[in-house]
């Protein structure tokens, strides 16, 4: 009896094996704005991303800023200011991923490459060592201030082309947080002692309850 012929069937070998070294073809050009059905014109979209990556790279370097000098701080306020820099830090580090999410979401890309985003900053360079505190705290201050006045402009413009969504991101968000960090920081650079005598030497006595007295 003649054995029986057995058909095989060309299939793929499944495995495990990762595919390493993989080279892609990019997709979408960085600058370039995909078709949402958003309710907003291109013209609002493209102007949008364009601003918002703007102070997304200023926003990450700020980020970098706050953790360097988080690091690098010294002196008698060193706990008090380690802490704070590294609050803030936090709080810009929430603000990078919203602003990249917003840019992402009008169709657009968002710088993330730390190459990429020091060609594009515009908040200069500090020295590569630590600097004097007072130094440190203006230079963040002045990093708040370049990502402050960018961020009026384009909030303004983004509410004339009716982009709501930019607006509220870069008013409720970027705006009030950066004006409250650089409140608690200039607060840190005023010259005031914890306690002043009078200039006659001689230490005040209390002021009593006039209430009490009677």
């Amino acid at each position: 009896m003649p054995a029986k012929s057995s058909t095989t069937k060309a299939s793929k070998k499944s495995s495990s094996q990762p595919w390493l070294h993989v080279d892609g073809t990019q997709i979408q050009e960085f600058g370039t704005v995909r078709t949402w059905p958003l309710a907003l014109s291109d013209q609002a979209r493209t102007y949008a991303c364009e601003r918002l990556n703007q102070v997304l790279a200023d926003t990450q370097i700020l980020y970098a800023l706050y953790k360097k000098h988080h690091w690098l701080m010294r002196g008698p306020t060193f706990y008090q200011l380690h802490l704070l820099l590294d609050k803030h830090a936090g709080e810009q580090l929430e603000l990078v991923d919203m602003i990249a999410e917003r840019i992402q979401t009008l169709g657009g890309i968002a710088v993330g490459d730390p190459r990429h985003v020091a060609e594009i900053t515009v908040v200069p360079r500090p020295p590569n060592g630590a600097e004097e505190v007072p130094a440190m705290i203006s230079r963040l201050i002045e990093a708040h201030e370049t990502i402050l006045i960018t961020a009026h402009d384009a909030a303004s413009r983004a509410q004339e082309l009716g982009d709501d969504g930019t607006n509220d991101l870069l008013v409720s968000d970027v705006i009030r947080t950066g004006e409250m960090q650089t409140w608690f920081l200039v607060e840190h650079l005023v010259d005031t002692p914890l306690v002043e005598t009078p200039h006659n030497g001689q230490v005040r006595a209390p002021r009593r309850n006039a209430a009490k007295s009677k």
